[in-house]
Parts: C-alpha cells; sequence; structure tokens
C-alpha cells in the first residue's frame, strides 16, 4: 500500500501544511497517493501551545503524487489572492516539475482572464473563482458531467477528475508574475453579505 512517505507529499506532511484533508490516502491507481484539502504556506506565530490557523494557504487543493517520485505531476488549487502565488512556488518549490500540469484559481483576477504564468521552470494556469469551488471550476473547464463519476468513491472521482486534467491542452495568454499582480483586482471580502 503506498504510503505518504513515500511521496512528494512526505515534506508537506512532516512540516505540518497538509491541513483539512477530506483524502489524503491511496488512490484506485497502483502507487498513487492523493490529496484534496489545504496546504498552509504561511505560518501565524505560535503563542505557547496554542495552535493557530495559517496565514494563508492553497485551499480546495486536489493532487496526486506517485510513490518514488520526487514532484507531484498535477496540482489544482484556490488562492484567495494572485499575490501569494509566488509564495506557493516558493513552499512548492522542489516538488513541482517543469513538465507538471498546475491549476491556479484566484479570487481577485478578472472573471473573463486565464493567464500562463511561470515562475523558475514551473507554469502555472491562473484561472478566475467567484463563489464556486475548485473542484466544480475543474469539472466545468474539463466539462466532466458529475453524473459520469457519482459512483466512484472519493479517491476514484480524484483519479478521473486529475486524468482528465492532465491531457488538457490550454494556450492561455502568457504574463510575467509582476504583470499579474499589475492587473488583479482587489481582494474580495470572503464574509461579506453572509448571516450574522
Amino acid at each position: 500500500m503506498t504510503t505518504i512517505e513515500k511521496t512528494a507529499f512526505a515534506r508537506l506532511d512532516q512540516e505540518g501544511r497538509l491541513l483539512n484533508a477530506a483524502l489524503k490516502g491511496p488512490t484506485t491507481k497502483p502507487g498513487r497517493f492523493g490529496f484534496r484539502g489545504d496546504i498552509a504556506l504561511k505560518f501565524q506565530t505560535q503563542v505557547a501551545d496554542e495552535k493557530r490557523p495559517p496565514d494563508f494557504s492553497v485551499e480546495q487543493v486536489l493532487a496526486v503524487s506517485h510513490e518514488g517520485e520526487g514532484t507531484i505531476p498535477i496540482l489544482a488549487g484556490y488562492l484567495h489572492s494572485f499575490a501569494y502565488l509566488e509564495t506557493a512556488a516558493d513552499v512548492l518549490s522542489e516538488l513541482l516539475s517543469p513538465t507538471g500540469s498546475y491549476f491556479v484559481f484566484c479570487n481577485n483576477i478578472d472573471l473573463l482572464a486565464k493567464y500562463r504564468v511561470a515562475i523558475g521552470n514551473v507554469t502555472f494556469r491562473i484561472l478566475p473563482c467567484d463563489e464556486s469551488t475548485v473542484w466544480k471550476e475543474m469539472l466545468d473547464l474539463l466539462g466532466i458531467d458529475k453524473n459520469d463519476i457519482k459512483k466512484l468513491d472519493a479517491a476514484g472521482k480524484l483519479d478521473y477528475l486529475l486524468d482528465a486534467a492532465r491531457g488538457l491542452d490550454a494556450d492561455y495568454q502568457a504574463i510575467s508574475f509582476a504583470d499579474g499582480l499589475a492587473r488583479m483586482e482587489p481582494v474580495k471580502n470572503r464574509n461579506e453579505n453572509r448571516p450574522v
């Protein structure tokens, strides 16, 4: 059975970065380990034994890694601000591959925008996300009907979705990280219009 220690998730797990896991275990494919949850990027200062939530994370992560491989071949997740992309690239640096597929949905980019942003030798596909989830956005992006996968378990659904995403040929506009910062919009307040 594939364990996390034998995958690219091992360091993130040891550093306590893998949080709120809906799935953290072997998938339906031999030698593959899946993760659905959040990856903490910046921790708050801890006072005594108090455990505090991170300042910010890559949220709603969908990712897999193969046993014995040092990189995560595919990952999708949500950043509350495009500005966090540089920190995400830094935290995940050696775990990402130039040939990998990385989808990052952001709260504060134009709703019609789709970009490719290279940081180092890794390219991120940047997409808008407003009041939806990464899971739903990925289903829409790939044209997958949720009824096609409803009989699969959580690990099987993750395999199906990410296998389909690997083959996606998305030729989005290439921009620099600095250009993205200049274009990004104000971060929306998540708690706005919520009942008290």
